[in-house]
Parts: structure tokens; C-alpha cells; sequence
């Protein structure tokens, strides 16, 4: 079976298009599929993305394919969608806290997570210094589809979520600049610049990076507002579109495309743009496009007669990162802002590998670097290993360090009615098994004035509670609150979850 392989010999047919249609859909039908075995599991689907791509390739159904340029393009492409939804989707005042403990995990954390594996890969495999570094800076970015899609259903402080969130959006664009000149360097010839050097290019690449994509944020979110019609669907092609451009822009003039990306979709989500949950919902059903399509495009490149050889040599180069590299980068990165030891520890763990690292791991086979074509190998064993052993466990590793709350609230978009447009908020609120708003009845909550609980979702059942209704344990409520107070609500549910219905008590 090789209907997608034919059709880069010869120019596209019909029948061609009709194969491509049918293998197409079938793929992103499992694909829908599979998430719902992924929640349960815990494991990240992109192992089943993945696993379809190794069943679709030259060993399973026999679609031939080992384009690693194809790969580097589509995957940067990929990567460009992903973290615009990211940063459409993440909500500034979640991150704003965390920000800085994250730009320091992002850059300082990831160098001294790149020095650690390069170390170890050097005095373990053994390997020059130049491809050890290498292997270092191609598994330092941590993913962000795989970390969340194990979080997704993990009630965690807004310290640590935010940490993560803002910390997988960062240290792709480092990583990128670091992989490229490593990869560079170990071509025949190629000069290798000192340390200090590397450091400020990475540096001048992310500061305008940074200053392309919040002007692109910023000026293209202001055009928008004034010359953007009343349809959704066209004003959310555009909020997309700009954060293309940031990277196109970035790219342009050397300088980090990916945060550019990053970035001005952060800005273009949290400006108080009209059609904010249509252009969301836009960009999110591109992101999950994009992960399946990338996965599984690795999951073809991928040979897996290749990949036994390569399971020592992987799981070796894991354990150090996972039980050194990352320990020490979370330690020299947060311990400046007195972060407690047992988030600390979460953190570590919760630095799962997905996509990014897969995709760099084509740099050095586009480049042309000698003898690094085993590299794809031992990273997607490496991949696959430990986001069977973290993903699964990091729920468990929350609890168990008490980092798990017992209230968990989120905001949900209504596109029913523009909510921006009044000026309010809602909010969806979880009871946990141990949380003291158990017993407590919806008055005794004395919310603000301007927030009210309008829904109880118990058992599966919703109802339209009165003042007297008492709350259970394992209840979802529905708080529709003015914006103005929203924050208040927030914290005056959880006082009560965690002190009773006194907490506060004048």
C-alpha cells in the first residue's frame, strides 16, 4: 500500500485524492477515538498517534515514507499551530504569577538541563562533546500537548499550572536556536563558537522574538477590532492568521519565530477581542489537527526494526534527565522565588517530552551532520519510554506530595451570547472529595455582589438550587459572576472549601 509515496513521484490524480481522503479521515476518526482511551489511561494520545503512524509505515500497512526534510517542514508547521493555541487559550491572569519563574525554567533551566545530558552522554555512550550537546538541547523542550492532555483532569494550584503552561510555551524557541548551532557545528568544518557567543545570539534572537510578537499581538488585535465584520468564522481565520505572520515576521528577520508565535497569540487572547470562545474553539480544532497530523507523520518516519537497538541507550539518557537534568535546572531555576519543595518536585516530574524533541531530532539528518542518523531513533524510544512511566503517575505524584486542591473551577466560554459584551464571567466550579464546602448551603457562601451559583450538577443530574441547597461533595456548580468580581468569587470559594463556612468570618 503506498498511495501517499506515489504521489510524490508523480503529479496528483483523482484516485490519488480519493485515497488520500480515505486514509485521511479514518486516521482523524481514531484519532477522535482514541482520546477517549487516553483519558482513561492517563497516557498522552499522542502514543497513540504515534503508534498509528508506526502501523501506517513501511512495517505495518506499508506506506513508504523517510522524508526527513518533509518532516522538519511540516513538523515546524505543526509546532507553529500548536503553540498559537496555546497561547490563544491560556488565560494571562492564570500565568502572570508564574511568568518569571517560567522564563528562568525556559532559558537557565534549560541550560543546565542541555549540560547535564551532554555530560552524561559523553561519559556513558561514549560520544564527542559536540553531538552530546546536541542530544542535550534536542530533549530539553518540555511539550506542551503532552503535559496537559495528563493535567487536563489534575485540580492543581494556579502556581504550578501556570508554571507549566507558561514554561511550555517559552523554552521551544530556545532550544530550536540551540539544536540548529550544535547541529551546525558538527558538520566537517564547522566552527564551534564559544560559549558566551551562543548565549548572546540565543539571547538578541529571543528578545526580538519577544518584541515581534507582542507588536504583531497588539497592532494586528487593534486592526481587527475596527475593520473585522460580524462573522465569527472570518474574524477567528484572522486571529489565527496573525499569529502565522508573527512567526513568518520572526523568521524573517532571524529572530525566534516560534516565541513571536507564542507570544502574539497570548497577546490576540487576552486583549478583549469580540468572538473570543468562536476564535478559541478555531484555534484549538487547528492545534489537535496539527498533533495528529504531526504524530503520525513521525510515527511513519519512525522504522521500528531500528528502534530495539536503540532502548539502552534511550532509557540510559532518559533516567538522567528525568532523575538529574530536570531536577537541577527546576532547582537553579525557581528556587529564586522560594517556590516550596514539594512543588518543586512536581515540577520535575511533570517535564514530559512529546513532539518537539521527535521533530528536532530531523535537524542534524537535514543538516547533513555526520553519523547523527541514529539520533531520531533513540529520541522516539526516549519519547515513548518515560510518557508511559510520567503521564500515567503524575496524578498520583500530585496527590501524594498534597498538591492536589479540592476545589477546581475554570471559566467556560458560552458562544450562545457574548459575555464580554455584558461585562460577565462564568465560571465552573468541581467539589472535591475533601473539600469543607460539603455541608455548606449556597447562602452561607455570601459570594459579592454580582456572583450567584445558578447550577448544581449532582449525579449526573443539573438542578436550579435555592438559597437553602445544600453542597455535596463531588458537585458541579455554575457561577455566573459580573468581571468585575470575578477574581473575588474565586478566592472567596476557596477560602471556604479550605477554612469552612466561617473562613473570612468578620
Amino acid at each position: 500500500m503506498t498511495a501517499l509515496a506515489s504521489i510524490t513521484s508523480t503529479s496528483m490524480t483523482l484516485d490519488d485524492l480519493t485515497r488520500v481522503l480515505l486514509i485521511g479521515s479514518l486516521v482523524l476518526l481514531v484519532a477522535v477515538a482514541a482520546v477517549r482511551l487516553s483519558v482513561r489511561s492517563g497516557l498522552p494520545s499522542l502514543l497513540i498517534y504515534l503508534g498509528i503512524g508506526l502501523a501506517l509505515g513501511n512495517a505495518g500497512a506499508g506506506i513508504q515514507f523517510d522524508d526527513a526534510s518533509t518532516t522538519r517542514v511540516l513538523g515546524y508547521a505543526a509546532l507553529v499551530l500548536i503553540l498559537a493555541e496555546g497561547g490563544l487559550t491560556t488565560s494571562w491572569g492564570n500565568i502572570k504569577r508564574s511568568v518569571a519563574p517560567a522564563a528562568l525554567l525556559s532559558t537557565l533551566g534549560v541550560v543546565v538541563s542541555v549540560l547535564v545530558v551532554a555530560v552524561a552522554a559523553h561519559a556513558f555512550l561514549p560520544l564527542s562533546w559536540t553531538i552530546s550537546l546536541l542530544i542535550g538541547a534536542i530533549v530539553s523542550s518540555t511539550d506542551a500537548a503532552a503535559v496537559f492532555a495528563v493535567l487536563r483532569n489534575v485540580a492543581l494550584p494556579r502556581r504550578i499550572s501556570g508554571m507549566l503552561e507558561a514554561e511550555s510555551g517559552f523554552n521551544d524557541a530556545p532550544v530550536v536556536i540551540l539544536v540548529v548551532a550544535f547541529a551546525a557545528q558538527g558538520l566537517p568544518g564547522g566552527e564551534a563558537h564559544p560559549w558566551w557567543v551562543l548565549l548572546f545570539e540565543t539571547g538578541v534572537e529571543l528578545a526580538g522574538g519577544a518584541l515581534v510578537g507582542v507588536s504583531v499581538g497588539w497592532l494586528g488585535g487593534q486592526l481587527l477590532k475596527r475593520v473585522a465584520g460580524a462573522s465569527s468564522a472570518l474574524f477567528s481565520i484572522g486571529v489565527v492568521a496573525l499569529t502565522v505572520l508573527a512567526y513568518a515576521v520572526g523568521a524573517a528577520v532571524h529572530v525566534s519565530g516560534f516565541l513571536a508565535t507564542y507570544l502574539s497569540a497570548l497577546v490576540l487572547g487576552n486583549m478583549g477581542l469580540p468572538n473570543r470562545a468562536a476564535f478559541q474553539s478555531f484555534g484549538n480544532a487547528l492545534g489537535w489537527i496539527a498533533q495528529i497530523g504531526l504524530f503520525v507523520l513521525l510515527g511513519l518516519l519512525a522504522d521500528p526494526t531500528r528502534l530495539g537497538e536503540m532502548f539502552v541507550k534511550a532509557v540510559v539518557i532518559g533516567l538522567v534527565l528525568l532523575l538529574v537534568a530536570r531536577p537541577l535546572s527546576v532547582v537553579a531555576s525557581v528556587s529564586w522565588f522560594r517556590i516550596p519543595w514539594r512543588e518543586q518536585v512536581f515540577l520535575s516530574w511533570a517535564g514530559l517530552r512529546g513532539a518537539v524533541p521527535v521533530v528536532l531530532a530531523t535537524v542534524p539528518l537535514v543538516t547533513g551532520t555526520p553519523d547523527t542518523e541514529w539520533i531520531f531513533d533513540l529520541v522516539f524510544v526516549l519519547v515513548v519510554v518515560f510518557t508511559i512511566i510520567q503521564g500515567p503517575t503524575l496524578p498520583w505524584v500530585a496527590k501524594r506530595l498534597g498538591l492536589t486542591e479540592q476545589v477546581h473551577s475554570v471559566d467556560v466560554d458560552l458562544e450562545s451570547t457574548s459575555l464580554m459584551a455584558i461585562s460577565a464571567d462564568v465560571i465552573q466550579v468541581t467539589v472535591g472529595a475533601e473539600s469543607r464546602l460539603h455541608g455548606v448551603a449556597v447562602f452561607e457562601l455570601r459570594l459579592p455582589k454580582g456572583a450567584n451559583v445558578t447550577l448544581v450538577v449532582r449525579g449526573g443530574e443539573g438542578f436550579v438550587p435555592e438559597p437553602h441547597t445544600t453542597i455535596r461533595h463531588g458537585d458541579q456548580l455554575l457561577v455566573v459572576t459580573t468581571s468585575k468580581v470575578k477574581a473575588r468569587t474565586e478566592r472567596r470559594i476557596r477560602e471556604i472549601s479550605q477554612g469552612g463556612r466561617l473562613a473570612g468570618w468578620p
